[in-house]
C-alpha cells in the first residue's frame, strides 16, 4: 500500500468535513423558531433577561462569526454547552453514543450474517424456488419504510405474543459496573449473564428494524455480484481442477463477490445512523439519535451540528476502511 496515497485520501477527508459542517451550519441558520424563546417557553422573562442568554449561547453574533468559532472549537473537541441539557455538549454525546454504535453494530451484524447466506444461495440456486422467495424477501425488505417495520414488530412481538420489551435499553441495567458503556459487553465483564439476557432482548427489535431492509439491499447486490463471479474463467478452471463446490463458492468466487457488498455495507452504515434517530424514538432507546431529534424540536444548535458532525466523521472514515478492505479482498485494487 502506498504511504502517499494514503495520506492524500485522509487529506481528502478535511473538505468533506468542511462541506458537511457548513451545510449543516445553514440548514440550522434557516431553521425557523427561535432557540431563546422555545427554551424559555411560558416563562415571563424581560427583554433584557432574553437578551442576556442569546449573548451568552452566542446568537447575537453574525452567522459567518458564529460559523468560525463553531470550526475553531471543534478543530480543539469543544463543542459548546447544551443549555437543555445543562452540561457540555461532548458530555452528552460520549454519554449517549455507546447505545447507538451498540445498535448499528448489532444490525449491521444481522445485516450481514442474513445478506451474504441468501445472497450466495439465490446465486447458486438461480431461477429456483429459493431464488425467487429469496428475491421476493429482498423487495418487501427494501419497499417497507423503517418506522412502519418497527412499529409492526413492536405490535407483534412485543404486544400481542409480549415475548420481547418494546423500549428502553435494559431493565436492570444499574446492576452492572460500567466499564465500557456498552451494556452487553459491561455485562460479559461483569458476568451478570440476567443483565446481558435483558440488554440482548431489548436490542432484538430495535436492531431487526434496522438491519434487515438493509440485508434486503445487500442480499440483492451479493446475488448480482455472485452470478457475475460465477460465469468467469477462473470459477470453470476451478471446477475443471477437481475442487469441491464448497470450496469453489467460498474460496475463489465469494471473495471476489464481496467486493460491491462491502462497498454498499459502507453506504448502508450512513442509513443506520439516520435511521437510528427515527428507531431509537420509536422504540425509546437512549441512543445519540434520539437525543438529535429532541434537539432539533428544543433548537439545540450546538448539540445537533456536533451530532451531525460526528456522523459524518464516522460516514467517510468508514467508507476509507472499505476502500482499505478492498486491496484485502483483492491484491490488485489500489487506492
Amino acid at each position: 500500500m502506498n504511504l502517499g496515497k494514503l495520506l492524500e485520501r485522509l487529506l481528502q477527508l478535511i473538505p468533506v468535513m468542511l462541506g458537511v459542517s457548513a451545510i449543516v451550519f445553514l440548514m440550522m441558520l434557516v431553521t425557523p423558531g427561535d432557540p431563546v424563546d422555545i427554551m424559555l417557553g411560558e416563562q415571563q422573562a424581560t427583554t433584557e433577561q432574553r437578551d442576556a442568554l442569546r449573548k451568552d449561547m452566542g446568537l447575537d453574533l453574525p452567522a459567518a462569526q458564529r460559523f468560525v468559532h463553531f470550526l475553531q472549537n471543534a478543530a480543539t473537541g469543544n463543542f459548546g454547552y447544551s443549555y437543555f441539557h445543562r452540561r457540555p455538549v461532548s458530555e452528552v454525546i460520549l454519554e449517549r453514543l455507546p447505545a447507538t454504535v451498540e445498535l448499528t453494530v448489532a444490525a449491521l451484524l444481522i445485516a450481514l450474517l442474513v445478506a451474504i447466506p441468501l445472497g450466495v444461495l439465490a446465486a447458486v440456486k438461480k431461477n429456483t424456488w429459493m431464488d425467487r422467495l429469496a428475491t421476493l424477501g429482498s423487495l418487501l425488505g427494501i419497499s417497507m419504510p423503517g418506522f412502519w417495520f418497527g412499529l409492526l414488530l413492536m405490535l407483534v412481538f412485543g404486544v400481542w405474543m409480549q415475548w420481547l420489551p418494546i423500549s428502553g435499553r435494559s431493565d436492570i441495567a444499574s446492576q452492572v459496573p460500567i466499564v465500557t458503556h456498552f451494556l452487553t459487553i459491561d455485562a460479559l465483564l461483569a458476568l451478570n449473564f440476567e443483565v446481558f439476557a435483558s440488554a440482548v432482548s431489548h436490542l432484538v427489535l430495535p436492531a431487526l428494524t434496522l438491519g434487515l431492509p438493509m440485508a434486503a439491499v445487500l442480499m440483492r447486490v451479493t446475488r448480482t455480484s455472485m452470478l457475475e463471479v460465477l460465469r468467469q474463467d477462473y470459477v470453470t478452471f476451478a471446477h475443471a481442477k477437481g475442487l469441491t463446490t464448497r470450496r469453489v463458492l467460498f474460496v475463489h468466487a465469494l471473495r471476489n463477490a464481496l467486493i460491491p457488498t462491502v462497498t454498499m455495507a459502507a453506504l448502508e452504515v450512513g442509513s443506520l445512523l439516520g435511521g437510528s434517530m427515527i428507531v431509537e424514538t420509536i422504540f425509546g432507546w437512549p441512543g445519540l439519535g434520539r437525543v438529535v431529534v429532541e434537539s432539533i424540536f428544543t433548537r439545540n444548535y450546538p448539540l445537533i451540528q456536533a451530532a451531525i458532525l460526528l456522523y459524518a466523521l464516522t460516514y467517510v472514515v468508514i467508507n476509507f476502511l472499505a476502500d482499505l478492505l478492498y486491496t484485502v479482498l483483492n491484491p490488485r485494487v489500489r487506492l
